[in-house]
């Protein structure tokens, strides 16, 4: 099993940061917009649609608010892994700056590559969203 692991600090409060991880339906305009296109939720099932075509369902297996942290798997869509597990987190690093956790766990080992590529263009898309938001100026 492959083990992707990305932590990034993002220079927005961690309630503001937690906000728009915590809003599972609307990825694609509060977290990571233009990289996420759409997002829609069938009962507890995320439908995410990538800008390049790539359509994934994650069953979303927890939401947790104490701890600031999301888990979900994937289970269908174009993308359909024997096995995709992760979760994003969001830590206080002080008053006005969030530690971003991104922890992915995936089989075949083969995908790891093509899913880390995703998880880092996320990334950058996410840390300048959320900073880009907290701006007095928006």
């Amino acid at each position: 099993m492959a083990y992707i692991h990305r932590e990034f600090l993002i220079e927005s409060a961690p309630d503001n940061v937690w906000a728009a991880v915590r809003d599972v339906s609307e990825i694609h305009h509060r977290l990571a917009p233009g990289f996420v296109t759409d997002t829609r939720l069938e009962a507890d099932t995320r439908v995410v649609t990538f800008a390049s075509g790539l359509v994934v369902h994650e069953l979303l297996v927890d939401i947790d608010d104490e701890a600031r942290r999301v888990a979900y798997a994937v289970v269908g869509g174009s993308l359909a892994p024997e096995h995709h597990h992760a979760s994003m987190q969001v830590f206080a690093n002080g008053e006005e700056r969030s530690r971003f956790v991104w922890i992915t766990d995936v089989t075949p080992d083969d995908l790891a590559g093509p899913i880390a590529e995703m998880v880092d263009q996320g990334a950058l898309v996410i840390k300048q969203t959320l900073e880009t938001q907290a701006t007095p100026d928006n």
